[in-house]
């Protein structure tokens, strides 16, 4: 298995931290702006301007409008919303993690797939996991905000299943061209249930940071994180790259525990083994059986 240079590691490194930490990015940012307007400016910046330069990928609007509606209103609406108080930035980037087990259960239903005894463990390992962070979330996580940061989870697992059936195509372009479709029900949503005074009021006291927000998500998490990701995957097999991904929950919990003082109690840390453990598990044991 191609390894990857020490350059690689260190972009890879980055792009893990930018997504991890974009959880506290996110928290801080909704102080000012309602959350669903603010997750529609981000989706309206990931489209422009940078759709004057991307050329939208040949693939059908249905398959677009389906991978925008399921990240921007299903995974990132959710999202936003959940960290207005209902749930904890590290929490809420270690539970998004189950959109693994969601895509590997959809190919299962499907029949395209059988679980093997590995994935049954594994599986098992986040769900306990997850039992001991709805026992005892407290004021880390409530029960409503638990809930959506699962459905988030779900409509990611999904989108991951709508963006494979696109095939081998520019993933930054297919992104950008994707964001159109999240922004118009986004901003419904915003007007029905924040107000437009609400978004109003917003724009007016929204600060420095909070537009520097709005851009770190545009361009860093989106435009620069999915970008080299897809760089990398080019260039190395995914079972180089992928397990670089387990490394996400770490930089959000971190980075929460640092700049919010997420306080890291011992079923915090628990739940944190047993869900990534189990993530690890169902990455990693294929590839430690085959090099026996």
């Amino acid at each position: 298995m191609t390894r990857l240079s020490n350059l690689h590691i260190l972009l890879a490194l980055a792009i893990v931290a930018i997504w991890g930490s974009n959880f506290v990015v996110i928290k801080l940012a909704i102080a000012h702006l309602p959350p669903l307007f603010f997750a529609c400016l981000r989706f309206t910046l990931v489209f422009f301007p940078l759709c004057l330069f991307l050329k939208r990928p040949a693939v059908p609007l249905s398959n677009l409008a389906g991978y925008g509606l399921l990240i921007g209103v299903g995974q990132f609406g959710l999202v936003f919303l959940a960290l207005k108080g209902q749930i904890s930035p590290g929490i809420t980037s270690l539970v998004l993690q189950l959109q693994v087990f969601v895509t590997i259960g959809y190919s299962v239903i499907k029949g395209n797939e059988k679980l093997r005894a590995y994935q049954y463990v594994a599986l098992g390992m986040a769900v306990l996991g997850l039992a001991l962070i709805a026992y005892s979330g407290g004021g880390s996580a409530t029960p409503l905000g638990l809930a959506m940061i699962i459905g988030a989870a779900f409509s990611w697992g999904f989108a991951n299943v709508v963006s494979r059936a696109a095939g081998k195509i520019d993933m930054l372009a297919y992104v950008v061209w994707a964001a159109v479709f999240a922004v118009p029900p986004l901003l419904a949503l915003s007007l029905v249930f924040e107000g437009w005074q609400a978004d109003l009021q917003g724009l007016q006291q929204a600060d420095a940071f909070s537009w520097a927000a709005l851009v770190w998500q545009s361009v860093a998490n989106t435009m620069f994180g999915y970008g080299a990701w897809a760089w990398l995957l080019a260039r190395y097999p995914s079972a180089s790259v992928a397990p670089m991904a387990l490394l996400v929950p770490i930089f959000g919990m971190s980075t929460s525990a640092i700049v919010l003082g997420e306080p890291m109690e011992p079923w915090k840390l628990a739940a944190t083994a047993l869900v990534l453990g189990g993530l690890a598990l169902n990455l990693l044991w294929p590839r430690l059986t085959h090099l026996r």
